[in-house]
């Protein structure tokens, strides 16, 4: 049987959020995914205390094609890749990728490469030195969750001092309808 992981690292195709039709996106799932604030802040709020963070891998590899290209990376160029696990109690809402070039785990932002359990998004939300890039979406239709279908995930470039990681999350449960700000 297919896994998500299996799914995750293939070749995605994402797309810029202007080149969605209108009613492309599930209702209940949109506020979600097209929030450009911190999606940790959020899931703290939705959860009412029991938000946690899960490290499924930490570990230097080279990126896929796609992330490669987007963070301006040469073939066979290894990154950090973290892949966490972001829930609510025990049920995961999202499944979270972050790729981090070698540049990047530099100086200040050195500490990104040892969260440990920490959440990606509380570091970079506070940090006044780190940008968001524009959010892309992919809808993954081979991996059908109950109750949605197709999965949905999104992913944006951050800068952090001036150099790329990217942060891709998928939306593994339903979440609540109203986003808490």
């Amino acid at each position: 049987m297919q896994t998500l992981l299996d799914i995750l690292h293939r070749e995605p195709v994402w797309l810029p959020v202007a080149r969605l039709r209108h009613g492309m996106l599930p209702a209940d799932l949109a506020p979600w995914l097209l929030d450009s604030g911190s999606l940790t802040r959020r899931l703290r709020a939705a959860c009412c205390g029991r938000f946690n963070v899960k490290v499924l891998s930490q570990r230097r590899s080279v990126p896929m094609r796609c992330e490669r290209r987007l963070l301006g990376l040469p073939a066979r160029r290894v990154a950090l890749v973290r892949e966490v696990l972001l829930s609510c109690g025990d049920v995961p809402w999202v499944f979270a990728r972050t790729v981090m070039p070698p540049k990047t785990l530099v100086g200040r932002y050195r500490r990104l490469a040892h969260l440990g359990n920490r959440p990606l998004g509380e570091l970079l939300f506070s940090d006044p030195g780190v940008r968001r890039g524009p959010l892309e979406l992919v809808s993954l239709p081979e991996f059908p969750l109950p109750g949605r279908r197709p999965f949905w995930g999104r992913r944006s470039v951050f800068q952090a001092g001036g150099r790329p990681l990217l942060v891709s999350e998928f939306f593994m449960s339903e979440l609540p309808t109203e986003v808490p700000r």
